[in-house]
């Protein structure tokens, strides 16, 4: 019987993870790693991803930290500019940085919160995804993945600022798939539901609302990191090849 090539295998290809210290972010880098890609783990701070780099270097794959804080247009082209110097442009790019610095009524939002959240979830993933389509369409292809939220369909009470920009994060993949695929680079998204994450803490903390979020979810509960970064290998992996534009909820049939 002849060998069938691994259909998850990225052997020799490097990715570019934001958000990459905790939660979602580290859960995607490490799975990424043991397929073998070198990741570059970017957070605000570098030495925030030290952690998950370690965890990745002592499972035998290769990783290494990088400062990039995507609300700053600067510090994406600085990222990418010592990413070029290095020789390890990314093939891969998975933005899953994200910020909401309010949790509340949208009557009493300020402007402060609003422009952090766009500045952070629209536009960081659009500068950070557009550095990086550059760099792929010189090289013949690249894979771009997005991280948005079940948000993105069903707005959540007191995020609703939060919910409009993963909502534009769903146009926006869509929108790149279409104008990106003639230079071989695939678009596509993840929409994780409640994940046991820190980032989430403010909801996990409130056991009634947590009381009302296990009945709207059919498995009854939060997933955990690891079951949302499964997703967003498939969609880098050959397996995936014919796969561009597409929205993949992970969400324990929230949105079912």
């Amino acid at each position: 019987m002849r060998d069938v090539p691994d259909p998850f295998d990225l052997s020799g290809r490097t990715a570019l993870v934001s958000g990459a210290s905790r939660g979602i972010g580290a859960a995607i880098a490490r799975l990424l790693a043991a397929h073998g890609v070198q990741v570059v783990c970017a957070s605000r701070k570098a030495e925030s991803c030290m952690e998950t780099v370690a965890a990745i270097e002592q499972a035998g794959g290769s990783a290494q930290a990088q400062a990039m804080h995507i609300g700053e247009p600067a510090a994406i082209e600085a990222l990418f500019a010592r990413l070029d110097a290095q020789g390890r442009t990314p093939d891969i790019l998975v933005n899953n940085a994200a910020a909401n610095p309010y949790y509340g009524p949208m009557l009493e939002q300020d402007l402060a919160s609003f422009d952090k959240t766009v500045a952070v979830n629209l536009r960081g993933y659009f500068w950070t995804s557009v550095q990086a389509a550059r760099r792929m369409r010189e090289r013949g292809g690249g894979t771009i993945v997005n991280i948005a939220s079940v948000n993105a369909r069903r707005p959540a009470p007191g995020q609703g600022v939060y919910s409009m920009t993963k909502a534009g994060i769903v146009n926006l993949t869509q929108g790149m798939a279409r104008e990106w695929a003639a230079h071989g680079i695939r678009v596509n998204a993840v929409l994780p539901g409640l994940t046991d994450t820190k980032f989430a803490g403010a909801l996990l903390a409130d056991a009634k609302l947590m009381a009302t979020m296990t009945r709207l979810i059919p498995l009854a509960r939060a997933a955990q990191p690891g079951e949302i970064a499964p997703a967003v290998l498939f969609l880098c992996s050959p397996a995936a090849g014919y796969v561009t534009g597409a929205c993949l909820s992970v969400d324990g049939g929230y949105l079912a």
